[in-house]
């Protein structure tokens, strides 16, 4: 049997998004139940993957169906597609399963041609009607030409404008039947001047390329990015929908509006939308002219409208949900054109969620599972105010490193950000790529921008611990940090220019644009009570200060899942006793150095053991390698030979010698313990006495640190490093009299790790997979770089997603499930979570569920986002389980009702059978009667 590519509104239901998209499968919802929606057909999403498995292009039997289709809806509307008498027309729409709004493309009024548009006018001699057919025909000219074959529309708007300012007219509703005539004849002569031919006039030829074009939107620039912005497989592929026009812009008493069930900025339960007489769809989204209020329609179409409210009514008690609709009125009479669930603020989502709940819509789980965690980082930052926002033209674009808005005058190095700041100057610190040095600076800045670095560079990993707004990686950035400016967009920008930066779209702006504080509704706290209640894995926080771990604290963060100590090194009063360390020629020398550093660690510690209250807190030991804390500058080189009695060549030859081809590989996490195990025998110092003063002062908390051991590539690697620990943390609790429990654990970072878990978890207390170094180690990817070559590999289609922001499951995260299974059966006690940046990475933590981690961990802002999108994840996994059930019971019931059915058909047989047999014995004595008396007479008878 041939496959079906194209189903009729009639033949599809909602259940059907996967095959139909999500407008075709409402579409034919919505005439399922008895909405008035022009009858047209769909062509389905397994349809545009065969167009591109086939090299681009329709092959003839889904080409054959679809024109089956419109000899169907031929019948259905009563005209014919191409006919001179009564002919129809079509618009031609996307319709990915997913919502993307805007993304792909439509073309309106597809069957005209002059001939076609004479027949028209022939058959209805009115002036208004002759305008209407020549505003159909230049509409569809232009939007075919830009959509289908791509010339682009300013050719046409030009053509328009002149031709405005010719009759002088304002808008274009003014043109008169002439005029759109004349331009209609202005754009096929264009037409023909870009593309060097005649604008197509066979209708079926139309209608062919405008399929073409919808699966060909599929891939285009905005597709792909909004895609991979949205976790949209590129292998979903789009529907096409085919529908007769029905015309707003036919006269006065037709029109065209997009309306909303609920206000989308704020959630309030009321109808939103806008409405234009006298106008296609197109003319509501571009802005040409003003609509008016959806309310206003009431007056102008009243009987329309007191349908279209009871529509609205019914979709939302349908869906349960608040719905986003488009619709056409012609001749007063109301069409249905679309309707999906509407996208809408975060703030906006909350207060749905929570009003469908009170209004018995949703349950608490499904109220869970309708939000974008997503989303909940705009509600934790400051935003650029919406109004001036709208108005502003990006001057550049990066990556969204960290969310927030930031305006402020430029500064190119972190010393002048905390001098400016100091003076109650805003500024943006901009670099070419920062370094943990950096951090000072980028604490006192509004915002950090940076020409180099990915989503997991050092800018956008600390920027995200801290909420402050970051954009990384804008390679249009020109840079020339020693003359302190920078090109981007053809302007200079020199320090103390003003720029502003969004961390959430990367776009980067002149100026400053005003931005608004953030503000969370009472809904952020019951929507987040309700995740608490259904999720299974728990959500820590990555955070280094107080501060950062109260934040974390304070939106729900149930302990320190990773605490990076190197970052504690370089305030003012403690990088000189490290490089004092770090230049040190014995063991002795190095330990004296260490004692220094030794009380502000321990304070440290102590300040991040209270903040959490008894909540666990992971201490990753010194991971860094030693290069990054010494000085490159020679003033500073200078200054640091001087105090510490060396010539200025001692130290150049130090520093030289820590240089490596490839540091991020090199000398660094649990080597430096082995090599200078004094290290490691000061740190566990530092960690066990704050956890002692904390524990004797209060009793009631629990106090365990867990002390974490970076990048192990070997268990005798471990085993080392964890005797040092042990011996210093028993003989410090011994010392104390104290009973104190702590574990030792490592992060799994490497792949050999991963592969060899099975012997690590021997050593280990838990396994914390840092995903930033096991996704750079896995792809052979620096993370810092690949920024400068993915937009290849999306576009070649080898990677949909960048791996340092969402796991690569099939390899990465194989070996994460393979560690897993290795190492629990050798510890059943082990526990695991993740470090990376990928925990507050909604489709990341759901796989975190999936594979049995027992926590993720992130960025303190991002734990909202964690805790809502692990509870997604349950939730889904137990729906996915009763749907199991509930198919086993159909079948299990099924199989009682044929068993039954065979018991009743075996009793009626045994009863037929006894029938039967009666009726055998009857007759066999009858005949045995009869035949006695034939044998009694004959006898007789001789």
């Amino acid at each position: 049997m041939a496959k079906k590519w194209v189903y009729l509104f009639t033949e599809g239901n909602a259940d059907m998004r996967e095959l139909l998209g999500g407008k075709g499968a409402n579409l034919a919802e919505m005439t399922n139940i008895g909405l008035p929606v022009p009858q047209g057909f769909t062509i389905t999403t397994e349809a545009c993957t065969q167009y591109y498995e086939d090299g681009r292009k329709i092959n003839d039997d889904i080409m054959a169906q679809a024109m089956e289709g419109v000899r169907k809806m031929e019948e259905i509307n009563g005209k014919k597609f191409g006919d001179l008498d009564n002919p129809l027309l079509v618009s031609v729409r996307s319709g990915a399963r997913a919502s993307m709004p805007g993304m792909m493309d439509t073309i309106l009024n597809l069957g005209l041609n002059d001939e076609v548009v004479a027949a028209m006018i022939k058959g209805n001699p009115d002036p208004a009607f002759e305008r209407f057919v020549y505003d159909s025909y230049r509409r569809f000219i232009q939007m075919f030409s830009d959509v289908v074959m791509e010339v682009g529309k300013k050719y046409f708007e030009q053509l328009i404008d002149q031709m405005k300012d010719k009759k002088g007219v304002k808008f274009d509703v003014d043109l008169t039947a002439a005029d759109l005539k004349e331009l209609a004849e202005q754009f096929k002569a264009e037409y023909k001047k870009q593309l060097g031919k005649d604008f197509p006039s066979n209708p079926v030829e139309q209608l062919k390329l405008a399929i073409e074009a919808v699966f060909r939107s599929w891939d285009n620039p905005r597709a792909n990015v909004y895609r991979r912005d949205n976790d949209i497989p590129y292998s979903w592929g789009t529907a096409v929908n085919v529908m007769p026009m029905v015309f707003g812009n036919l006269n006065n008493e037709s029109g065209t509006g997009v309306a909303f069930t609920r206000d989308p900025a704020t959630g309030e339960k009321k109808l939103m939308g806008e409405f234009l007489k006298n106008a296609q769809g197109e003319d509501v989204v571009a802005g040409v002219r003003t609509p008016m209020p959806i309310a206003q329609m009431e007056q102008e179409f009243p009987e329309a409208y007191e349908e279209f409210i009871k529509v609205c009514d019914t979709l939302e008690n349908h869906y349960h949900d608040m719905q986003d609709m488009e619709f056409t009125v012609e001749n007063k009479k109301l069409y249905m054109l679309q309707c999906r669930n509407g996208k809408r603020t975060a703030q906006a989502a909350l207060k749905i969620a929570c009003d469908l709940v009170d209004e018995g819509h949703k349950t608490e789980a499904e109220a869970v599972a309708m939000i974008d965690p997503r989303n909940l980082d705009t509600l934790l930052h400051p935003q650029f105010d919406a109004d001036a926002i709208k108005n502003a033209k990006p001057l550049g674009k990066g990556l969204g490193a960290s969310p927030g808005a930031a305006a402020g005058k430029v500064v190119f190095t972190a010393d002048d950000a905390v001098d400016w700041a100091g003076r109650g100057e805003k500024v943006v610190l901009v670099r070419l790529e920062t370094s943990p040095e950096d951090i000072t600076g980028m604490k006192s800045a509004e915002g950090i921008l940076t020409v180099r670095g990915g989503m997991t560079s050092h800018a956008a990993v600390v920027a995200r611990g801290m909420g402050e707004c970051c954009v990384s990686g804008c390679g249009d950035i020109i840079m020339d940090e020693e003359n302190k400016k920078f090109t981007l967009g053809g302007k200079e920008f020199h320090e103390g220019d003003t720029i502003s930066i969004d961390g959430t779209t990367g776009n980067i702006y002149d100026g400053i644009i005003p931005t608004v504080d953030a503000k969370i509704a009472g809904e952020f706290e019951r929507i987040m009570s309700w995740a608490d209640k259904y999720r299974v894995l728990k959500v820590r926080t990555n955070a280094d200060t107080p501060a950062d771990a109260k934040k974390a604290r304070e939106l729900g963060a149930e302990g320190i899942g990773l605490c990076r100590t190197e970052h504690m090194f370089f305030a003012e009063d403690r990088i000189a006793a490290f490089r004092e360390m770090i230049c040190a020629d014995t063991a002795e020398a190095r330990k004296k150095a260490l004692d220094k550093i030794l009380p502000y660690q321990q304070s440290d510690f102590e300040q991040l053991f209270e903040a959490l209250e008894g909540y666990p807190v992971t201490i990753r030991f010194l991971d860094p390698p030693l290069h990054e804390f010494v000085p490159h500058e020679e003033a500073e080189q200078k200054k640091l030979a001087a105090d510490l009695g060396k010539t200025l060549e001692d130290v150049r030859a130090i520093v030289e010698g820590l240089k490596e081809f490839n540091p991020m590989m090199g000398h660094r996490g649990c080597r430096l313990a082995v090599t200078y195990p004094e290290i490691a025998e000061m740190q566990t110092r530092a960690v066990i006495r704050a956890a002692i003063n904390v524990q004797k002062k209060h009793s009631d908390w629990n106090v365990v640190p867990e002390i974490m051991i970076p990048l192990v590539v070997e268990v005798k690697e471990l085993a080392y490093v964890k005797k040092v620990v042990v011996e210093t943390a028993d003989a410090e609790i011994e010392a104390a009299d104290i009973d104190l429990k702590y574990e030792v654990g490592t992060m799994i970072e490497i792949p050999r790790a991963a592969l060899t878990a099975d012997e690590i978890a021997k050593e280990a207390d838990f396994f914390c997979f840092g995903t930033n170094d096991l996704t750079q180690m896995t792809f052979g990817f620096s993370r810092d770089d690949s920024a400068k070559f993915l937009g290849a590999y999306y576009d070649a289609k080898i990677l949909e997603n960048d791996p340092f922001a969402k796991i690569d499951q099939e390899g990465v995260g194989r070996l994460m499930e393979m560690a897993i299974k290795l190492g629990k059966p050798v510890n059943p006690k082990l526990h695991v979570g993740i470090c990376g940046e990928h925990g507050g990475d909604p489709t990341s933590a759901a796989f975190c569920h999936k594979i049995g981690l027992d926590y993720v961990s992130c960025s303190p802002f991002r734990v909202p986002v964690a805790r809502l999108a692990a509870a997604q994840a349950a939730i889904a996994e137990q729906n996915e389980k009763n749907e199991k059930k509930i198919t086993a019971e159909d079948v299990q019931e099924k199989l009682r009702g044929v068993a039954d059915k065979a018991v009743e058909v075996g009793k009626v047989v045994v009863e037929t059978g006894k029938e039967v047999a009666k009726a055998g014995i009857a007759g066999a004595k009858a005949g045995f009667q009869e035949a006695r008396k034939t044998y009694q007479e004959n006898k007789k008878n001789q």
